[in-house]
């Protein structure tokens, strides 16, 4: 299910066919196997079929619902049929009627027809855009009358793994994203790659590329004039119309499943379903259809109850499928849905559709969902918010129509109370005394912002663009660009990356046309939308589904966001705080990390959606832009180093200036927390060492010569004294945040070039001693003295350490101070290990250094052992210990006597 891909004036290249082809989910898993490829004049194309007069061919990426209906037209006109398949309709009508015969399909569907003899390739996507097709235009082959070619593909990810287009991002889009405004329907997060809009068809030729709407669709509903108002009939005519439309869409003899909500809107789905199957219409879903919901019981939603009333309500008995996703699930999925949905997208709802599809996956060849038929019919909370600001008369309580008119328009009101705070609420929370709400634009690249921002919002959902003044123009609007644009992606997506094709019974041209026409009265009444579809389900449904408040996500359920991105805010953090996301030229990553700070505090009015557009960005460029090595998916399995071994290209042993040589041992060990028992724990480990040198081979039997030491980090020094701290947990100053801006960050993040470490410092050493060192810092710079600011500062500010990327939890979202007593410490460890070690190795024990190691630089805190600290810092001149996935924060250090 990769749907279609091609070429055309690239016919230099032959293999880029078989690239463009190449599908990442096939059986073996590899992406090794792809479609059967054609080259067909200038153009070349994957998953080709030819038809019976020899001129054409064609691909086709969907289904055709109304194939049965058009292609009894065209045998009237003379064609013939060789088998049932859609793409002989689809060749059929467009040589019958050219590019029109498009419009007469009804489907979901991205198609390409190449005529060789013309040299023409044409590519078209359905009305409503249920297919994806994207465009690009490359360079030419070479000296063959084809200075530019074009290349086209269903995925995205298939142009970029092509080769054939760059992995460059298109900032405008990126703007608009982070800005949360709606993006133009052709635009892609790809700089040069664009998707076919809705409705269009292109065709490429020697002549250059032409663009022309062959549907009406969308422009007809953004200027249609409602003139159906309400009558004791229209629920009838939705449910027939409804159910014709899940007819076409059950025509598969393979099997076929519902996504079920608890809403109304795939309630409807599931019952049609249902009663197709009393008259044996049903023949894809079978007499008793599986039904796959997502719910979330624990965090105070009714989904659950409503999708077992849903269930219930259906005649047949069906397979239910209830998942409950959790945030560590969320975490561990999250790579393949950034690569499945192959561009960032606005809401995290998209993994619910992501899950249902997987369960899906399988058990059923389509799953029909309830996706778009809330925004066909006003049941949005912020759709019913729009037609309260369409009638302001009657909100402010002066309607016309006098005492009866009164009376309507407060019971109308007094209805919409719970949309308009489910709309309204989220934005005002972020304005409420004390909560320091955030512009998303105070965290983004001010240079960038300039560059593409043209417009800036004042909050995160601030629209882009002037609302469209009629319900049938926002209805348009929604089919373009807004909401559910973004679910038709992701149904798409998800349905092609677990094999399940995605049909929604809603998106039907016919039902589309038959609510842009419905009047408001039709759609809203006592504040509350979707009114046409609640009494068509009212005798079937509860009063606890058909009455139920919808809520304001469009996915199949909401994804409680809030908690799940606390419950992973060190993942999120240490993400925000890793060098590409710094290293990107539209964020500010000091803003970031201060205003997720806050997020977690709940002292700032930074939204989830923000936190979320910044993640997905990121995850995004790591995943399908950034340089990857080139056997990434087929990683060798990580070693896990003994004790007598060194860290991956680290070595044992070092020379001194001396000729002294000593070797190191780093001793891998279980993280170390708050509660844990230094002493206990160090001398564990000390114990395991020379417990297994015996059998480590007679090249680890030298040691035995000379006096040896144990060095130990002191970050676990710090931590199990309860001086570490989450970041989120320390106030940060003014003061810090100021200063911290001119510290030069190390590669590693290592220093007080961060806001939190310099709030640290500020408070170990004091605010006026901080500013005199950094004044007297400033001074020697100029002279070229470095090093002075530590020197005033005095104590051991030197070792205060910030959260750094390449850190395991918690020391990637921690900041520490310096361990205290580090020369009482070493004493204490000394004495736990004198008493418990055996001979030969109590005697020639020379004690502890407590040591603040890093590849940058080396500084003993502590230590009982005799002998010049600079002489200990001279034994871990390349630092052998490794605190990050090799979790070694301390090491058995040998010396080899002279001679």
């Amino acid at each position: 299910m990769c749907g279609i891909a091609g070429h055309h004036g690239l016919t230099a290249d032959p293999s880029l066919l078989d690239r463009l082809g190449r599908c990442p989910w096939d059986e073996a898993g590899d992406g090794s196997e792809g479609a059967e490829t054609a080259t067909l004049g200038p153009v070349g194309l994957s998953a080709p079929v030819v038809g019976r007069s020899g001129r054409f061919a064609v691909a086709l990426d969907g289904e055709v619902y109304n194939r049965v209906d058009v292609r009894r037209d065209l045998e009237g006109l003379g064609h013939t049929f060789e088998g049932e398949a859609d793409w002989e309709v689809v060749l059929a009508a467009f040589v019958e009627w050219g590019e029109s015969g498009f419009d007469r399909l009804e489907g979901a569907f991205a198609v390409a027809v190449v005529d060789p003899d013309a040299g023409r390739l044409t590519l078209a996507r359905d009305h409503l855009g249920l297919r994806s097709l994207h465009l690009a235009q490359v360079a030419g082959d070479a000296g063959d009358g084809h200075p530019t070619g074009w290349v086209f593909a269903s995925r995205l990810t298939a142009l970029l793994d092509s080769g054939a287009v760059a992995r460059a991002v298109d900032e405008r889009t990126v703007c608009d994203y982070l800005l949360g405004r709606p993006r133009d329907e052709r635009s892609t997060f790809v700089a040069g790659v664009e998707r076919l809009a809705p409705g269009e068809v292109v065709t490429v030729s020697d002549a250059g590329v032409e663009r022309r709407r062959f549907s009406t669709l969308l422009d007809d509903v953004a200027v249609a004039t409602p003139a159906r108002h309400w009558e004791a009939g229209l629920p009838a005519e939705l449910r027939s119309r409804l159910a014709d439309s899940v007819r076409r869409r059950l025509r598969a003899p393979a099997p076929v499943g519902v996504g079920v909500s608890g809403g109304l809107a795939s309630g409807a789905v599931a019952l049609a379903v249902d009663d197709l199957a009393d008259t044996g219409s049903a023949a894809g879903a079978g007499a008793s259809p599986a039904t796959f919901s997502a719910v979330f019981p624990e965090h105070g939603g009714d989904d659950e109850r409503a999708v077992e009333a849903v269930t219930r309500a259906c005649r047949h008995e069906g397979r239910p499928h209830v998942l409950t996703p959790t945030p560590t699930e969320f975490k561990n999925d999250l790579s393949d849905l950034v690569r499945t949905l192959e561009e960032p997208v606005d809401s995290v709802d998209a993994y619910v559709r992501y899950r249902v599809a997987r369960e899906a996956s399988g058990q059923v060849a389509a799953l029909l969902s309830g996706t778009g038929g809330l925004d066909l019919l006003s049941g949005r909370p912020e759709q019913v918010v729009a037609h309260l600001r369409a009638r302001p008369s009657a909100v402010a309580g002066r309607p016309s129509g006098g005492p009866a008119g009164v009376l309507a328009a407060a019971r109308e009101a007094a209805g919409s109370v719970g949309a308009v705070a489910r709309v309204g609420l989220p934005a005002l929370a972020a304005r409420v005394p004390g909560r320091g709400h955030v512009p998303v634009t105070t965290l983004l690249d001010r240079t960038f912002v300039g560059r593409h921002g043209g417009r800036t919002s004042a909050t995160p959902s601030a629209p882009a663009a002037p609302t469209p003044a009629t319900r049938a123009g926002r209805l348009a609007d929604s089919l373009r660009h807004g909401a559910l644009r973004e679910q038709l992606l992701v149904d798409e997506r998800v349905g092609r990356r677990h094999g399940v094709r995605t049909r929604q019974p809603w998106l039907d041209t016919g039902l589309v046309r038959f609510a842009a026409d419905l009047g408001d009265d039709a759609l809203v009444s006592g504040g509350r939308g979707a009114r046409v579809l609640r009494e068509a389900v009212r005798d079937r449904l509860p009063a606890s589904v058909t009455d139920r408040r919808e809520p304001a996500s469009g996915g199949l359920a909401a994804v409680p966001a809030d908690e799940w991105f606390m419950r992973l805010k060190n993942h999120v953090y240490g993400i925000f705080l890793s060098e590409p996301f710094a290293n990107r030229p539209w964020v500010d990553q000091t803003e970031v990390l201060h205003a997720f700070e806050g997020w977690i505090k709940g002292s700032h009015g930074t939204t989830t959606d923000v936190v979320w557009r910044l993640l997905n960005l990121e995850l995004w460029m790591q995943e399908l832009v950034d340089d990857r090595p080139a056997d990434d998916a087929e990683a060798a399995p990580v070693h896990v180093k003994t004790d007598y071994e060194p860290n991956a290209r680290k070595q044992l042993d070092l020379t001194l200036d001396d000729g002294t040589v000593v070797r190191r041992y780093p001793l891998r060990t279980e993280l170390f927390g708050r509660d844990d028992d230094l002493d206990a724990r160090t001398l564990a480990y000390v114990e395991r060492f020379f417990d297994g040198l015996p059998a480590a081979g007679p090249e680890h039997e030298g040691p035995t010569s000379g006096p040896w030491h144990l060095f130990i980090s002191e970050k676990i020094v710090a931590i199990t004294q309860g001086r570490s701290f989450f970041i989120w947990d320390i106030k940060v100053g003014r003061a810090a945040r100021v200063l911290s801006r001119y510290v030069t960050r190390t590669p590693a993040g290592i220093g007080l070039g961060s806001p939190f470490t310099m709030q640290l410092a500020i408070e170990e050493a004091g605010l006026a001693r901080v500013l005199y060192a950094s004044a007297g810092g400033f001074a020697g710079k100029l002279v070229g003295r470095r090093g002075l600011f530590y020197e005033l500062v005095g104590g051991d500010i030197r070792a205060i350490d910030g959260p750094t990327e390449y850190s395991v939890y918690p020391a990637n979202v921690s900041a520490k101070l310096a361990p205290k007593d580090p020369d009482e410490v070493a004493a204490r460890l000394s004495a736990a290990i004198r008493a418990r070690v055996p001979e030969p190795w109590r005697s020639t024990y020379a004690g502890t250094v407590v040591m603040d190691a890093n590849d940058i630089g080396r500084n003993a805190l502590g230590q009982d052992a005799a002998g010049d600290r600079s002489r200990y810092e001279a034994m871990f001149a390349d630092n052998p210990l490794g605190q990050g996935s090799e979790q070694t924060p301390m090491a058995l250090v040998f010396v080899r006597p002279l001679g």
